[in-house]
């Protein structure tokens, strides 16, 4: 069970989009819940993870340790980085 405050406008916007469709107040509700969730844990989670970098709780991964890691190699082209995987040597 949830129970939240909405601003007047809010209520009243969901209240008239509740009316006009036949569905309730609560399906509409949830479905917006549902729908953003997602964005919100990846806006929220990024933010804390950068606050942390920047206070020195957590550290960084240079990308080229990370492609090397993995077996990737990087190929510096003009002005811009492109990642490629190493190809299979043929038989």
């Amino acid at each position: 069970m949830l129970a939240i405050r909405l601003p007047v406008k809010i209520e009243k916007r969901l209240a008239r989009l509740a009316k006009r469709t036949g569905r309730t107040k609560t399906y509409y509700a949830r479905e917006a819940i549902l729908q953003h969730l997602d964005d919100l844990e990846d806006v929220y989670l990024a933010e804390k993870a950068l606050a942390d970098i920047r206070s020195g709780r957590s550290k960084t991964i240079p990308l080229e340790d990370v492609m090397r890691q993995y077996g990737l190699k990087t190929e510096v082209t003009g002005k811009s980085r492109a990642t490629r995987r190493k190809a299979p040597r043929s038989r």
